[in-house]
C-alpha cells in the first residue's frame, strides 16, 4: 500500500464564512488556523497547501477571557535603534480589528513560505459584511469544543 500524496493541481478549495461575534479569539484562531492549512480533509499533506479559503466577519465583536481586554500588548519593531512599538489590545481592537484575528492566527502557522501562501486565504472583515458573495462561502459556526458544524 502506497502512502497518498496530494498535488496541488488535485486540490479542491472551498470557501468558509465564519461569524467572530462572541467568540473566544484563541480557540476561533485555532479552528481558522485548521482549516487554513487543511488539518480537516483527508487528502491533508504537510508540504502542499491543501486548506480551504476562510472568510471571518464581526472581527470587532471577538471576545478575549480574562485581564487580557485591558492587559494584553502587541509589539514590533520600526528597525530603527529605539524602535520598539508596543500596541495594546483595547487600541487594536478599536482601530483594526481585523489584525487582532490576522495575527492570531499567522501564529498558528507554519512560519515559512507555505504559511505565508496559506494566510493569504484568510479575509477578515470588521463588520458583518464582506465582497465574497459570488465565491458562495458555506457557513461555518465553531463551538467551545473541538466540534464545527457546517452548514451549506
Amino acid at each position: 500500500m502506497k502512502t497518498f500524496a496530494a498535488k496541488p493541481l488535485e486540490v479542491e478549495r472551498t470557501w468558509w464564512l465564519v461569524d467572530a461575534e462572541g467568540q473566544t479569539l484563541g480557540r476561533l484562531a485555532s479552528q481558522i488556523a485548521t482549516i487554513l492549512r487543511g488539518k480537516n480533509k483527508p487528502q491533508f499533506t504537510p508540504n502542499i497547501d491543501t486548506g480551504d479559503f476562510v472568510i471571518v466577519v464581526n472581527a470587532e465583536k471577538v471576545n478575549v477571557t480574562g485581564k487580557k481586554a485591558v492587559q494584553k500588548s502587541y509589539v514590533r519593531h520600526t528597525g530603527y535603534p529605539g524602535g520598539l512599538r508596543r500596541t495594546m489590545y483595547k487600541d487594536m481592537i478599536a482601530n483594526h480589528p481585523e489584525r487582532v484575528i490576522e495575527k492570531a492566527v499567522r501564529g498558528m502557522l507554519p512560519r515559512n513560505t507555505l504559511g505565508a501562501e496559506q494566510l493569504s486565504k484568510l479575509k477578515v472583515y470588521a463588520g458583518p459584511s464582506h465582497p465574497h458573495q459570488a465565491q458562495q462561502p458555506k457557513t461555518i459556526r465553531f463551538t467551545n469544543t473541538a466540534q464545527t458544524t457546517a452548514q451549506a
